[in-house]
Parts: C-alpha cells; sequence; structure tokens
C-alpha cells in the first residue's frame, strides 16, 4: 500500500515514514498544507496520515478539503490535540479515524489496516482468490496453504492485483501504486517484478495485455 504522512515535524515525519517503510509500504511525505492540497496524485494514494498542526493551515480544512473534491480512500488523524471535540470534528469532517499522539507504532499500524479493511467491506483479514491468500497486516501470504516468500515489492503487486482480480492494471498505474514519489523508476521495472512473482505463483495465473499493462486472472 502506498501512503501519504502529512507532518509539519521534519524528524517526526522522517522516523514515522521509515517505521512504515520498514513495515513494508511505500510513503510519501508532506510538510504543509499547500503541498498536500497540490499533491499530484492522490488517487493512487491506499491511504493518509495526517496531523492536525500545520504551518500553513489546518489539517482539519485539508481533510475538508480533499473530501469535496472526492478523495475516497481511508484518512487517520495523527495529533497530539485529543478532546472530544475535535474528534467529532474530525470524524465529522470525514476522517476515519482519530489518534492521539503519542501512540505505538504497532497500534498505529493496526488501526490503518483496521480502517482499509472497512473501506474494502471485508470482514476477514485476508484477501483470498483461487489459492492465494493474502494477509495485508500480518505481511503473509500463502498459496494452497504453503507460506508464500516474497520480497517486499513482490507482497505490494500481490497485494495489488488481489484488490483488483481480473482488473487490467496499466504499467504506469502499477508504478503509481507501488512506489513513492522519491522513489527511483527503472522503465523495466515492473516488468522484471512481474516476471519474479509470476515464478513465485505460477505462470498462467498473472496476464500480460500487451499494449495496456497486467490482470490476474478472475
Amino acid at each position: 500500500m502506498r501512503l501519504l504522512l502529512v507532518e509539519d515535524d521534519v524528524q517526526l515525519a522522517a522516523r514515522l515514514g521509515g517505521r512504515l517503510r520498514d513495515a513494508g509500504y511505500a510513503v510519501d511525505i508532506a510538510h504543509t498544507f499547500a503541498e498536500g492540497e497540490a499533491w499530484p496524485d492522490l488517487d493512487k494514494i491506499g491511504a493518509v496520515i495526517l496531523d492536525l498542526n500545520l504551518p500553513d493551515g489546518t489539517g482539519m480544512d485539508l481533510l475538508r478539503l480533499w473530501r469535496r473534491r472526492r478523495l475516497a480512500c481511508p484518512v487517520i488523524i495523527l495529533t497530539a490535540r485529543g478532546s472530544w471535540q475535535e474528534k467529532v470534528e474530525g470524524l465529522n469532517a470525514g476522517a476515519d479515524d482519530f489518534v492521539v499522539k503519542p501512540v505505538r507504532f504497532e497500534e498505529l499500524q493496526a488501526r490503518l489496516h483496521a480502517v482499509w479493511r472497512g473501506r474494502q467491506g471485508a470482514a476477514q483479514a485476508w484477501l483470498a482468490h483461487r489459492g492465494l491468500r493474502l494477509d495485508p497486516a500480518a505481511k503473509a501470504a500463502e498459496l494452497d496453504g504453503e507460506p508464500l516468500r516474497l520480497s517486499r515489492m513482490e507482497f505490494r503487486l500481490l497485494h495489488l492485483f488481489l484488490r483488483n482480480v481480473g482488473q487490467t492494471l496499466p504499467q504506469g498505474d502499477i508504478i503509481e501504486h507501488l512506489y513513492d514519489l522519491e522513489s527511483e523508476r527503472q522503465p523495466n521495472a515492473v516488468e522484471v517484478l512481474v516476471g519474479r512473482l509470476r515464478r513465485k505463483i505460477g505462470n498462467g495465473r498473472i496476464e500480460t495485455v500487451r499494449g495496456f499493462g497486467y490482470r490476474l486472472l478472475a
């Protein structure tokens, strides 16, 4: 999953962004209201973690702006301001959860997966299709009941395919979902990554749609 972290504290953003990347996420970081407002590809973001105290505006106003623009992904407010009135205001503005600092990273990660599963309408943690099973929270994957040993990027790609079974995913969209903006993006990176994943889950599961992209067969 690709995340956008909006946090004005540069050191905190770097630490939290590092922990999230270590946990397997692609993470973009914005430090101001203006950066969040002008973020170029919000439609490729899987979830947002949003601070309320920004130097040039409030996270609450940014959230309202995003929702007016039809931003559909989950948003978790992460802030040191934790009165019940602010929680109510945040949830009414369109937040999916409201987390008060300081918070253990494990709890933040669990809340992130909880709101994502809620948006997907899934009651269970596992995504499953034709013998493939993947648990985004536990970072676990199986094929026909046996554990799959996947690299971080292979896991992200399988997660993306399982969320879009039967849909053709253009190469550009795959890149935008898997890599943050600061990552080096090689032209053949997706082709190589798809090839590695095919070898692990079976060549017949992922179809190349010439001129369009790839799809996990339904």
